[in-house]
């Protein structure tokens, strides 16, 4: 239980100082957070080349998903883009984060893909709600965009727990599945 809550709470910290240092023009700030939390999980998980194939595969999807968000028009970042007309660094940065739960505090979507779905219908859209009143995005066509995000999160959240089964880098017995990878290796 301890590590389902370490590993949740570094994602929030992560999310803010990735939202809140691209609202303030720092986009940088945010994605060395990200990278340094990214590298501490990694770290500590049983099976680190299973885990990080599952954290970059999740980062490419992300940064597809939403380069095509700001391509279409319904999203705008203040700041972090390293080619225009592409979602910036740090909003890849949080992809690597969410990566960080699949295999620990999210570890119960597996075998729920309904559920998955649902939540991604729901808590996709409304991160990118908070972002938006932190400043960190905005959102010219608000129903369109939120319609496109929870589509979109209701598709990916199910793939997301699929690569994190087959990628899981918390996987320490053939048998049994376990999420004590955030206790020192023994």
């Amino acid at each position: 239980m301890k590590a389902i809550i370490l590993n949740f709470t570094a994602f929030q910290l992560g999310w803010f100082c990735c939202v809140l240092a691209g609202a303030n023009h720092l986009p940088w700030l945010g994605t060395v957070v990200a990278l340094l939390i990214v590298s501490c999980h990694v770290s500590h998980a049983p099976r680190r080349g299973n885990e990080l194939l599952l954290i970059v595969t999740a980062g490419l999807i992300g940064a597809a998903w939403d380069s095509l968000l700001v391509y279409a028009g319904w999203l705008q970042y203040p700041s972090g883009m390293l080619i225009a007309g592409t979602a910036p660094h740090w909003i890849i940065a949080i992809w690597l984060l969410f990566a960080t739960t699949l295999n620990v505090s999210l570890r119960w979507l597996r075998h729920r893909p309904f559920l998955a779905a649902a939540l991604g219908a729901v808590g996709g859209p409304a991160a990118y709600y908070a972002g938006f009143k932190l400043g960190g995005v905005q959102i010219p066509a608000f129903s369109t965009a939120m319609t496109a995000l929870a589509v979109g999160w209701a598709l990916l959240m199910p793939l997301m727990i699929q690569l994190s089964m087959l990628f899981d880098g918390f996987r320490t017995t053939t048998s049994g599945l376990t999420v004590q990878g955030y206790a020192p290796r023994v």
